[in-house]
């Protein structure tokens, strides 16, 4: 083809692109420029830019630095390649010490201001001094320095309070009773213990069968052993109080020896060396690393009595900088933390001034561009494993314009994801930098006004999976709209129809009272029952603080006159569906997760081939020994560690990616065997188990949630935010048949082609037509528009929201005038 010419370097040129469902696509993609891939969920867009264009980005890049190891996409070649940037919703782990002021660099800045500018209190002559005005001298100790400062009253030496003492990441900084997670955890020991039962009855919550009957035995040696015997079948509500103390805390505490002074604590289990029930805890904690669902429940977290949630030593948070201690700063909103910036740059004079100004400079950019992505309502103490991944991938788009990197391809998955339609232009300016700056940007986008900014479109389709894979508009936005094949030109050209005619509900309400969770100002609001309502609002505005906070938790909330919710009590079940990550665990697929796994091996196991070889439903699990291959455990795959690159996942080489050995995958159920059918899209399956109704009924749910496209065996850690919160919807529907429910729902639509859209609603209205009611927060427009109620909250983000502005039927809000929402419907 003499479009593919290898000599057009304004081009990134990509022949023969076969990887997952690409149809042997070949395409020219301009360089430095706003690149939108478009298309319905599962058309191939992210196969072809994370899948293809990226992952021959890392290879060719490690490659000439002399790493071998990734794999080459399924694609002929692709030509004038640069260095890339993958830019995704999940990018931040579990650490609970890094927080947005970390990732961001913020707080580093605001420590810096702290070393130059602190004023504290002298220990010698008790008076203030400031950091800046006295003498400082540097003295080595073996091989580390010491910054000292004297007195500029008494001439008192002292150590210097640097960047170091205000980090609750170092041992200078640290609070000693938490060091510096500003919490405590401690052993909930009502979970634990239940002291109206006998330990027979099973008063230690996880002593079980043979386990339990060894600890008893071992503890009743203790006590035997103290002198204290006990009747067995005794509650331990009755135990005496050194009994508790061994059955607690084991014979090696201090508590039990202080309680027995003179008896040397046993050497042997004979005698009744007894571990004690929370150091058993404590020691399975540290052993597994916290990681552990069961052991959460034994374990609660408190605020660290020491810094009371400050997380700094007790001088570290005293000083002070403009009478504001350094923790307060970390809990203000990003909006609010610049007006402190503003007041600190008049303050600062002379020498001050010289020795701030471009940490005050490089603070302030930082906070514009976090408020360009519509985050200024964050905290930098806010811990980044709550963000949604929305936030997460905003976070870092905005922290990507620091590095002034140019020739970059930067690749990014749907960055407006969480924003109202008021924020969206923040982002296209953040996006039009980077190209400015001499990168191409690539961008997987359904957001209509990111696709009429973009200077070049890619529309995939025509369908999802097997349907789709194939190049079916490119071009601008105007010529998108003239070229017949393109389903998003198509759709834009669409006039906006007419509303539905808005359901009133069964006449009853639930009520939310006094709400004042988080910026929520006092409010007072109702929920139509009966009806799909939408809370709607500009980022940070309270919409998640409303629905996920105050009207989830009400029924575990001890409700006083604040954050009172009544009318609850008219559903069979509160179910929340929220966009946190289903898992980390690279073993559970849509398949297993959904639950119509287990109904297909035991299609498998009943087969008279399998029952001819001795195999059961067992053997066809990839989780447990027998029929799976061990060289990779089943996963198809082995880890290769590439030191200072993401570990890369290589097709196994025993089974070839098969997962099980060659008997299991001789068993074939109409042709296929148990990889194919993992292999198979959930349309697929629908068609090939069409006469199983139990797995026809889950998959067809999952069609309806528009998943229909995605691999039965693809693992849960591939799918977005948006796929893992329908799949979680779909599972509660599968399990919630014939009930009357109330749905909270965290923007449903994430993801979803406007068609896609279209036909999630479809199972919105279905939902609610048999008896439920569904409450969502929401920024897409045609869930706004089609919804019965409308609940506006705002007027801003942060500390300027909180309020209801509007509320009422679609119609309702369009002609309110306070509603930011109604200017864009």
């Amino acid at each position: 083809m003499n479009e593919l010419h290898n000599g057009e370097v304004d081009s990134i040129i990509i022949k023969g692109a076969k990887e997952g469902n690409l149809k042997d696509i070949s395409l020219k993609i301009p360089r430095n420029r706003i690149v939108v891939f478009t298309g319905l969920s599962g058309s191939g867009k992210s196969t072809l830019a994370i899948d293809t264009i990226y992952q021959e980005c890392q290879r060719q890049y490690l490659e000439a630095i002399g790493y071998q190891g990734i794999n080459k996409p399924k694609v002929d070649f692709i030509h004038n390649l640069s260095p890339a940037i993958r830019i995704t919703q999940n990018e931040y782990n579990k650490n609970p010490r890094s927080s947005v002021g970390t990732v961001t660099n913020i707080y580093t800045g605001l420590r810096m201001i702290y070393e130059k500018l602190s004023k504290r209190i002298c220990p010698n002559c008790n008076k203030e001094i400031i950091s800046s005005e006295c003498k400082e001298e540097v003295e080595k100790f073996e091989s580390n320095f010491k910054v000292y400062m004297y007195c500029n009253h008494c001439n008192h030496k002292m150590e210097k309070l640097t960047r170091t003492h205000f980090s609750y990441n170092t041992r200078e900084g640290a609070c000693k009773t938490c060091q510096g997670l500003g919490k405590v955890l401690k052993v909930s020991k009502e979970n634990v213990i239940h002291e109206h039962l006998s330990l027979e009855a099973g008063a230690i919550d996880f002593w079980e069968q043979r386990y339990k009957d060894y600890q008893i035995s071992v503890l009743y040696n203790a006590f035997k052993y103290y002198g204290v015997p006990a009747e067995p079948h005794t509650p331990v509500n009755d135990f005496k109080e050194g009994q508790k103390l061994i059955l607690f805390y084991g014979v090696e505490s201090d508590e039990v020896k202080k309680n027995f002074p003179d008896i040397i604590p046993p050497k042997t289990v004979a005698e009744g060396r007894f571990e004690g029930i929370f150091p058993v805890l404590w020691r399975r904690l540290s052993e597994k690393g916290g990681e552990s669902k069961k052991l959460d429940e034994y374990f609660r977290s408190d605020i660290c009595h020491e810094c009371m949630g400050e997380r700094l030593n007790k001088l570290s948070r005293s000083v002070t900088v403009l009478d504001t201690h350094l923790p307060e700063l970390v809990s203000l909103s990003l909006e609010e933390l610049y007006q402190w910036l503003l007041k600190i740059e008049d303050y600062a004079k002379g020498t001050n001034k010289l020795m701030i100004e471009s940490y005050l400079l490089d603070l302030k950019t930082k906070i514009r561009r976090i408020a360009n992505v519509g985050l200024d309502y964050l905290s930098l103490d806010r811990q980044t494993m709550t963000l949604s991944g929305g936030e997460a991938q905003r976070i870092r788009l905005a922290a990507t314009l620091d590095s002034n990197l140019t020739g970059i391809v930067y690749i990014m998955d749907e960055p407006t994801i969480g924003l109202h339609p008021k924020d969206t232009a923040g982002i296209i300016n953040i996006l039009k930098e980077l190209r400015d700056l001499g990168n191409t940007v690539i961008v997987i986008e359904h957001d209509i006004d990111v696709i009429r900014e973009a200077d070049y479109i890619i529309d995939m389709g025509p369908g999802s999976g097997k349907h789709g894979g194939e190049i079916i508009g490119k071009g601008t936005l105007e010529e998108l709209k003239k070229q017949n094949m393109s389903i998003t030109g198509s759709y834009l050209k669409r006039k906006i129809q007419n509303p539905k005619k808005f359901r009133k509900g069964t006449g009853d309400t639930i009520e939310v009272k006094n709400a004042n969770l988080y910026n929520l100002k006092n409010i007072n609001v109702s929920f139509p029952v009966g009806c799909l309502t939408s809370v709607t609002g500009v980022s940070g505005s309270g919409k998640s603080s409303l629905v996920f906070e105050v009207l989830s938790k009400s029924n575990i909330r001890n409700q006083t006159n604040h954050n009172k919710v009544i009318g609850t009590e008219l559903f069979d079940q509160i179910i929340t569906v929220e966009q946190s990550f289903l898992t980390k665990m690279k073993r559970s697929n849509l398949a297993t997760y959904s639950g119509v796994y287990s109904e297909i091996r035991k299609i498998f196991g009943g087969l008279k081939d399998a029952k001819d070889r001795g195999l059961t439903i067992k053997d066809f699990s990839f989780n447990t020994k027998g029929g799976r291959c061990e060289n990779c455990e089943g996963l198809g795959y082995v880890t290769s560690n590439m030191l200072f690159f993401e570990d890369l996942e290589v097709t196994c080489p025993v089974c070839n990616g098969n997962q099980f050995n060659d008997v299991v995958l001789s068993i074939k159920y109409n042709g296929y065997n148990i990889k194919d059918v993992l292999k198979m899209s959930v349309e697929d399956g629908i068609y090939i188990f069409n006469k199983y109704p139990k797995v026809i009924k889950i998959l067809k749910l999952l069609k309806d949630v528009g998943l229909g496209y995605l691999e039965l065996g693809q693992s849960l850690t591939t799918l977005s935010g948006g796929e893992g919160q329908r799949l979680k919807l779909a599972k509660e529907l599968i399990n919630s048949e014939g009930k009357n429910n109330l749905y909270l729902i965290d923007e449903p639509t994430s993801g979803l082609h406007p068609i896609d859209v279209e036909n999630f609603l479809v199972l919105l209205n279905r939902i609610v037509d048999s008896g439920s009611t569904i409450i969502v927060v929401e920024h897409n427009q045609q869930v706004i528009r089609a919804s019965d109620w409308i609940i506006d909250l705002g007027p801003e983000g942060g500390i300027n929201g909180g309020k209801v502005v509007a509320i009422g039927t679609p119609d309702d809000i369009i002609i309110n005038q306070n509603s930011i929402t109604g200017k864009f419907l």
